[in-house]
């Protein structure tokens, strides 16, 4: 056997193998190989990063505190912004459905504007904000619309990224002054007592599969008339939210537009004894004995009825009529009763009709109405006009000038034939 020189060094590297790691000499002439693979090694340490003051205009230090910075605040983990899928469920229907849709489909069209203008839609800035606005506006969108558009856009925006508003308010404002200036806002005309009896008669023409849509329509028709009902709260109605008594209905409004808590509240309709045919009570129990027949007695008040005439159970939330079916019975109701101009009939009608007689007798149709206490919409459109017929001036005036002339002509009468 060969002895090796004591000072005759052999390059070696490790290699592991199903036995371990071993020695293999390395080739003559080659530079010698580390150890162990540098890949292998932990990468170094990043230098932590420079703690930044957090401070703006409005911090205000005490004497002896020191300047807050990065590194007090918590070190938040990707824990602290998942959200379960039960949240995340919640979340997509917190927003009322017909704001979602509203929403969704000004936002759609922002969307498709941005994808033409070759913009960037969320997060957008505030030059494309103030441009599709301006977009809007020169399509002489209503006011109201160019709003719920603003809004759907910001909405879908995280917090701290909306685009600036300031400009878009100042042409949108100047927008409605001018559309103001050359054309009347259209109103849904009001459906008055008598517009309502007419409506309810075409309720009781219905025969055959469908007499059970007549019964089910002449109850929307005087309990919503009788509620100054929005037509979301009659369709989120249910059985249980009625108490059916001789002298009217007592009506749980569980939640309503200034109700967005869902305290709730109670609403009294009257009954309407002299006449019978626009009776709430009459209405409200002809259509729940309806709904007995057909096996319903909880739940949704005002649902689907089949072409058959039948009422069928339905899955949640489909189980009901909507705002918008709720909006097409009475569209429905107002061209069978060809009442005058029927295209402006609308189910806020059966709100105005009622508001405004309540103002012209010289009541306040707020509480009745659900409307917030001091409400300007009431002020403006039902009370001050009601009072200015009222107590106008100019009335005054003529009743004066009327009286005067009738004096005058009392004074110049010749006198009759004196008989002893």
């Amino acid at each position: 056997m060969q002895e090796h020189d004591p000072d005759d060094v052999v390059d070696a590297e490790l290699v592991e193998d199903d036995e371990g790691l071993f020695p293999v000499p390395a080739d003559p002439g080659q530079h010698p190989r580390p150890l162990i693979d540098p890949a292998l090694l932990p990468a170094p340490a990043r230098p932590a990063p420079e703690a930044r003051p957090l401070v703006d205009r409005h911090t205000m230090l005490r004497p002896g505190a020191a300047v807050p910075t990065t590194a007090d605040g918590p070190q938040y983990t990707e824990a602290d912004f998942r959200v379960s899928q039960r949240t995340a469920d919640r979340m997509d229907t917190a927003r009322p459905a017909n704001t979602s849709r509203a929403y969704g489909h000004a936002l759609g069209k922002f969307e498709a504007w941005c994808a033409e203008q070759g913009r960037v839609p969320v997060p957008c800035t505030t030059a494309t904000f103030t441009e599709y606005v301006v977009h809007l506006v020169d399509a002489d969108l209503a006011p109201s619309s160019v709003q719920v558009a603003m809004s759907a856009i910001r909405g879908a925006h995280p917090e701290g990224q909306q685009p600036g508003m300031r400009a878009a308010r100042e042409i949108l404002r100047a927008h409605a002054k001018e559309r103001a200036s050359r054309r009347a806002a259209r109103k849904a005309a009001p459906i008055t007592d008598g517009i309502l009896s007419a409506m309810v008669a075409t309720c009781d023409a219905e025969t055959g599969v469908r007499r059970p849509a007549g019964t089910r329509d002449a109850a929307l028709l005087t309990l919503g008339w009788g509620m100054l009902s929005r037509r979301s709260e009659l369709s989120n109605l249910l059985i249980e939210h009625l108490d059916v008594q001789d002298d009217g209905v007592t009506v749980l409004v569980a939640f309503s537009k200034t109700d967005q808590a869902a305290a709730g509240e109670t609403t009294f309709v009257p009954a309407v004894p002299d006449d019978p045919s626009i009776c709430p009570v009459v209405r409200v129990r002809a259509w729940l004995e309806e709904l007995r027949r057909h096996g319903h007695t909880a739940g949704p008040l005002l649902r689907p009825i089949t072409r058959h005439g039948t009422i069928p159970a339905r899955p949640e939330g489909r189980d009901r009529l909507s705002p918008d079916s709720v909006g097409a019975a009475v569209k429905a109701r107002a061209v069978a009763a060809e009442v005058p101009d029927p295209s402006r009939v609308t189910a806020h009608g059966l709100r105005r009709g009622p508001a405004q007689a309540i103002a012209d007798a010289g009541g306040d149709p707020t509480r009745q109405g659900r409307w917030k206490p001091g409400s300007n919409t009431v002020r403006k459109h039902y009370t001050e006009p009601a009072q200015g017929k009222a107590n106008n001036p100019l009335t005054a005036v003529h009743r004066k000038r009327a009286e005067d002339r009738a004096r005058v002509a009392t004074m110049t009468e010749p006198a009759g034939n004196l008989t002893s």
